[in-house]
C-alpha cells in the first residue's frame, strides 16, 4: 500500500498497471502478503488506537456542536468492543478461503477440438471512497489482495489520523511481498473525490462505504458502475404465530447491538393480531434497552397500560427514515400481503425478516420481499460477510447485477470465456450440406486441460 498525492489520473494509471501484476500472482504469493499485514497490524495496534483516539476527540468535538452525527462517531470508534479483534480476524478468515481465481465455472465442447471454459479473474481497479470506518482499509486491502484486484481508497476527513497509521503499517507490510505498492493506493490529497470518479478509463468498479448522501452523490457522479446501497431501512414482520420469547429476542438484538450500522431494524411491522398476545413482551425488551418506539394509533394502544418511557406518535417520515439510533417506527398490519406491499413500497431492499412458525407464510415472504437479505426467525444484524462466512466484506449491495447482499471475494471476480481450437472458422458451421453442427456438450469441471 502506497500513500499517494499523485493526481487521481496518475494514480488510477498506476492501479491499473500494478493490477495486471497482482492478477497474476499464485495464491501463495497473495496470502504470504495477507500474513504479513496482519502480523504488521498486530504488533502496531497501540500506535494505531492512539492515533484512532485523536479523529475521535476531534469527532465528538464536532457532533457536539452538530456537524457529525453520532452515528459517524459510532462508525468512527476501532476501539470500540470487537471491533479491533475483528478487523484482525477478518484478514486470516480471508486468507483462508479458497482462491477465488482461475476457478472453472463451465466447460463445454463446441466441437472437436474446440473447447470453451468460463474461468473467474480479477474485476481489476476497485476505488472505495468511504466516511469513517478506519477498519475498511485493512478489510479492502485484504480483499482485493486476494481477490487478485487493484485498490485505491479515498478515505473522509474525519479518520484521517487512522487511516494514515493503519496504511503506513499495511505499506511496510507489503513491501516485503510480491504484491506491487502500487496496488494498494490511499489517496491523500483533499477534494479529489470528483476526479478520480473521472477515471473510467481506468478504474472498472467504485464502492462506497457511507451516508446515502454519499452513495447518491457518487451514483450521479461517474460513469463508472458503483456497488453498494445508499439506505438500510431494513424491516421486521412480527406475526401471531410467532415465539412470543426468541421473538423479543431476535427484535431487541436488530436494534440496539449496533444502531448506527446498515443492518440494524428501523420499521417494526405487527400483525393486528399479534398486538395483544406478543407485541407488548417485545416492546417492553425494547424500552429495557432504551429504544423510542414511534407507534401508530393502534400499536400505541396496545401497550399504553404498559407506561413505557418513550412511546410517541409515528409520522410518515418515520416509516421512510433510516435512523441509525435506538428509535424504531411501529406500524399495524392487518396481513402478510399488507406487510409484503409495504416493505417493496417503502424498504431499501437492503434486508428483511419474517417472524413466525408459519413455514408457507415464511417462504412466501422471501420470495416476494425484494430484498438482497430475507430471512426467516433470525435478526437482520446477521446481514454481515464475516457471518455469512466469507471472511469479511467491501460493503452490502442492494443492486440486481453482478453482487447482491455482503460482498465477499466472490463478489471482486469476474469471469472470462476462454476457448481453445484447432483453427476453427465459424464458416465451417450451420445447417447447409458440408457444413457441420454445434455439439455443445457440457464436460467435467474437474478434468484437466491436457485430458480433454
Amino acid at each position: 500500500m502506497s500513500l499517494t498525492n499523485a493526481s487521481p489520473e496518475a494514480a488510477a494509471s498506476a492501479a491499473k498497471t500494478a493490477s495486471f501484476a497482482l492478477a497474476t500472482l499464485p495464491a501463495s504469493a497473495r496470502n504470504e502478503a495477507l500474513d504479513a499485514i496482519h502480523a504488521a497490524l498486530s504488533d502496531a495496534k497501540d500506535a494505531i488506537l492512539a492515533a484512532n483516539a485523536r479523529d475521535l476527540d476531534l469527532a465528538r468535538k464536532a457532533a457536539a456542536d452538530g456537524s457529525l452525527s453520532q452515528a459517524l462517531v459510532s462508525r468512527l470508534d476501532l476501539g470500540k468492543k470487537g471491533k479491533w479483534e475483528d478487523m484482525l480476524k477478518g484478514i486470516l478468515d480471508v486468507r483462508d478461503l479458497d482462491d477465488p481465481i482461475g476457478q472453472i465455472q463451465m466447460r463445454t465442447k463446441l466441437d472437436d477440438d474446440l473447447i470453451m471454459e468460463r474461468v473467474s479473474c480479477p474485476i481489476g481497479v476497485l476505488l472505495i471512497i468511504f466516511e469513517a470506518r478506519p477498519e475498511v482499509i485493512a478489510n479492502i486491502a485484504s480483499l482485493a489482495i486476494k481477490s487478485g484486484n487493484a485498490a485505491i481508497l479515498k478515505g473522509g476527513k474525519e479518520s484521517t489520523e487512522s487511516f494514515v497509521a493503519i496504511s503506513q503499517v499495511i505499506s511496510s507490510a507489503l513491501e516485503k511481498s510480491q504484491v506491487p505498492n502500487s496496488a494498494i493506493q490511499l489517496v491523500t490529497t483533499r477534494d479529489t473525490i470528483a476526479q478520480l470518479l473521472a477515471q473510467d478509463r481506468y478504474i472498472d468498479l467504485v464502492i462506497p462505504r457511507g451516508s446515502n448522501e454519499l452513495v447518491r452523490y457518487i451514483k450521479e457522479s461517474t460513469k463508472i458502475p458503483v456497488l453498494g446501497h445508499a439506505d438500510g431501512l431494513c424491516h421486521i414482520y412480527l406475526t401471531d404465530s410467532a415465539d412470543k420469547d426468541k421473538a423479543v429476542t431476535a427484535i431487541v438484538d436488530s436494534k440496539t447491538s449496533y444502531p448506527a450500522a446498515c443492518n440494524a431494524v428501523e420499521t417494526l411491522l405487527v400483525q393486528e393480531s399479534a398486538l395483544i398476545t406478543i407485541f407488548p413482551g417485545v416492546a417492553t425488551g425494547l424500552a429495557a434497552k432504551g429504544v423510542s418506539l414511534r407507534c401508530d394509533s393502534a400499536s400505541k394502544a396496545a401497550i399504553t397500560s404498559l407506561s413505557l418511557e418513550d412511546v410517541q406518535d409515528a409520522t410518515p417520515e418515520d416509516y421512510d427514515t433510516e435512523h441509525l439510533s435506538l428509535t424504531l417506527g411501529v406500524k399495524t398490519v392487518p396481513d402478510i400481503d399488507a406487510a409484503i406491499t409495504h416493505i417493496n413500497t417503502h424498504g431499501s431492499h437492503h434486508t428483511d425478516a419474517i417472524l413466525t412458525s408459519n413455514a408457507a407464510d415464511a417462504e412466501r415472504f422471501m420470495n416476494e420481499v425484494d430484498s438482497a437479505g430475507v430471512y426467516w426467525n433470525a435478526a437482520t444484524r446477521l446481514a454481515d460477510g464475516m457471518r455469512y462466512g466469507f471472511g469479511t466484506e467491501v460493503g452490502i449491495s442492494t443492486n440486481k447485477i453482478h453482487a447482491r447482499g455482503p460482498v465477499g471475494l466472490e463478489g471482486l471476480t469476474i469471469y472470462k470465456y476462454k476457448i481453445r481450437g484447432d483453427y476453427q472458422a465459424t464458416a465451417s458451421y450451420g445447417d447447409g450440406e458440408s457444413k457441420r453442427s454445434w455439439k455443445h456438450e457440457k464436460l467435467d469441471l474437474q478434468m484437466k486441460v491436457t485430458d480433454l
